[in-house]
Formats: C-alpha cells, structure tokens, sequence
C-alpha cells in the first residue's frame, strides 16, 4: 500500500486571463504607435483673382516658359533640355539683370513659368519644382554670403527679407491647355 506511486498530474498553465492580456497588449500598441500621415507639397497659394481686374502686363523677355510634356521631355523656351541643366539655365535668367537682351532685366521682374501636361509623370514635376527652387536658393546663397557671409538659411528675419527682396520667388504653374 505504501509502495504504490500515485501517478502525478500534470502541471498546467492557467489560460483563463490569456485573453485579456492579449487585449491588453493590442490595446497598449494601438495607442503609443504613431501613423505618419504624407503631407503633401507645402505651398501657399495666392488669393483667386478679381473678375474685373486685369493682370499686369509682363514683358516677354521677362517669363521663362517651361513645359514638361505627358513623357516627361522636358522644353526651356522651346528647346529641349535635360533635368541637370535647368537649374542653371533658370540661375541664368534670373540674374541676367540685363545683360542678355534674350534674358530677363532684373530678379525682381523674372518670372518662371512651369507648365505641365495632365499625364505628366508625378515625379518629373517635382524634380522640376525642386530644380527651379533650387535655382532661387541658391541664388538666394551667393547673395547672403556677398553682403551677410553666411548661407540663407542662418540669416535671422530682417536678413532674410533683405535677401528675399533681391531674389523674389516668382514661379508661375500654368494650367494644362484643354485637350492636353
């Protein structure tokens, strides 16, 4: 009788709560995890115009056209162009200040027009846009190092707006022609 080994039960794991730390746990990541949410393109737009009033007139040395087709070919005043060259080309027209008579007469009157096709590659207008910011920024750069020495962006306000003065952000984006 005393020799008899009882057999012995198993241990177990209680499981009841495994649901409700499970919850618990679901419940935590939710609320510390964050979504980031893409924004978009930054851009204040300008207020819509007056019916009855009129553009101002705009010599047409002083606008810059360039048009970006459905394929992504890119076209500065009718000649074609690689993205590598835009920068440069909008660098030159705006700060001609007159010495080209092709080119703009100063920074404060030119003018950048992006036109874009409706099927045009969303990438290739961004590049674009960032190529003719570029253009300004750095424009922007050799102006606050020549009076201030030290790049745009470590200016304080009044800086800047001096600078900003100088080299006005004029960047015109025309509509798509119907039919395009």
């Amino acid at each position: 009788m005393f020799n008899k080994k009882r057999e012995r039960e198993e241990a177990e794991i209680p499981d009841a709560s495994m649901a409700d730390i499970a919850f618990l746990l679901l419940i935590f990541f939710l609320v510390t995890t964050t979504i980031d949410v893409d924004t978009g393109i930054g851009l204040v737009l300008p207020p819509p115009p007056d019916e009855s009033q009129q553009p101002p007139p705009i010599k047409e040395k002083n606008l810059l056209k360039i048009l970006v087709n459905s394929s992504g070919a890119i076209l500065i005043e009718g000649e074609p162009s690689a993205i590598g060259e835009v920068k440069q080309k909008v660098m030159d027209f705006i700060d001609n200040n007159g010495v080209n008579p092709d080119l703009s007469d100063s920074p404060d009157k030119a003018i950048v027009s992006l036109k874009t096709d409706r099927q045009t590659p969303y990438s290739t207008y961004i590049n674009m846009l960032d190529e003719v910011k570029g253009a300004y920024k750095d424009l922007r750069d050799q102006e606050s190092r020549a009076r201030f020495g030290k790049e745009f962006d470590n200016l304080g306000d009044a800086d800047k707006s001096v600078i900003k003065d100088v080299y006005p952000l004029k960047i015109s984006e025309a509509e798509p022609d119907e039919g395009s």
